[in-house]
């Protein structure tokens, strides 16, 4: 690797820390009131990651492709992409730091060979705690796991999602939404969904990744055109006026903005502003959001936030 490469591989650090700082001490004040209560209340307590990768902080390559195709290259880059790994072993490694931790850990990880390197990652830290390790559809997983928790109050989980793309799905998220859960989730607002927004719309053409976006915003093509586009009407050469359906300024924000506002119709309480992450050129391409039924949680959770932006 050139050190040119070694740039831009590793320049996204800074950024990915901020995450998984911002997760971590979330995580600890989480654990400190839940032991506070757990033995009283006979809680357990769950620990789910979504989409755990290999467990490392890298980008794979076969990932970078499919993103970098259907965007060009020049518009993402692998330092884009580094965000999305790393709670994991964060996570397997506060019972390392004397902290009583989670009675049962949970990581999907659809790819085998992900899912491979991730056991043999985690298993080096022993815990108290049972360690479970799924290969499938997240969404699918997570919807098993949601029923079962629904029939045991006494269950709690925090469950952090940092999809690679778009993989998940609403239908997903509405079925999170219920007490004892508390859930963090990174969206990929600018790196991914802003670009899946194309520029200006035709009267003829529809949205060309409409069923995409559809499904991760859980709004029909119309809603989701009426909230991100407008109609301008421009002089033509012959001092008559075309008709056009162009994106709205300000895209990456109202994303965000509208899917905080989708998360509150799941949750009772949701962090007003996610943190944000911005990439060398000063450009939102991450929001991580925090939501719950629980009010104090929320609050620990917004100022977590407020202390990192």
């Amino acid at each position: 690797m050139n050190l040119e490469e070694s740039k831009t591989r590793n320049w996204g650090g800074p950024w990915t820390e901020e995450k998984l700082d911002t997760f971590e001490k979330y995580v600890l004040a989480y654990l400190t009131i839940m032991n506070a209560y757990r033995d009283k209340y006979g809680w357990k307590i769950t620990y789910f990651d979504g989409f755990a990768g290999s467990g490392e902080r890298t980008t794979l390559d076969e990932e970078y492709a499919v993103t970098a195709n259907l965007f060009g290259e020049d518009d993402v880059t692998k330092a884009d992409l580094d965000v999305y790994t790393g709670a994991a072993e964060r996570v397997v490694r506060l019972e390392q730091k004397g902290v009583r931790s989670f009675d049962q850990y949970c990581f999907v990880e659809k790819n085998d060979k992900s899912r491979a390197a991730l056991i043999e990652r985690l298993d080096r830290y022993p815990t108290s705690g049972n360690k479970e390790y799924f290969q499938g559809d997240a969404n699918d997983i997570l919807e098993k796991f949601a029923i079962n928790l629904s029939f045991d109050s006494k269950h709690k989980a925090l469950i952090f999602l940092d999809p690679f793309g778009m993989q998940l799905k609403w239908e997903t998220i509405k079925k999170l939404g219920q007490n004892g859960i508390d859930l963090w989730l990174l969206i990929p607002t600018g790196v991914i969904i802003n670009r899946l927004l194309n520029r200006d719309i035709t009267l003829d053409k529809e949205l060309i990744h409409s069923k995409k976006l559809s499904i991760f915003f859980g709004m029909s093509e119309t809603e989701l055109i009426d909230f991100f586009y407008e109609t301008k009407q421009e002089p033509t050469l012959f001092e008559l006026e075309s008709t056009e359906i162009k994106k709205k300024q300000g895209a990456i924000e109202k994303i965000a903005r509208l899917y905080v506002h989708r998360l509150k119709g799941v949750f009772k309480y949701v962090t007003e502003t996610p943190l944000v992450m911005y990439n060398n050129h000063n450009v939102p391409i991450f929001h991580f959001a925090f939501a719950s039924m629980n009010k104090t949680a929320v609050k620990i959770a917004q100022q977590i936030i407020d202390k990192k932006q």
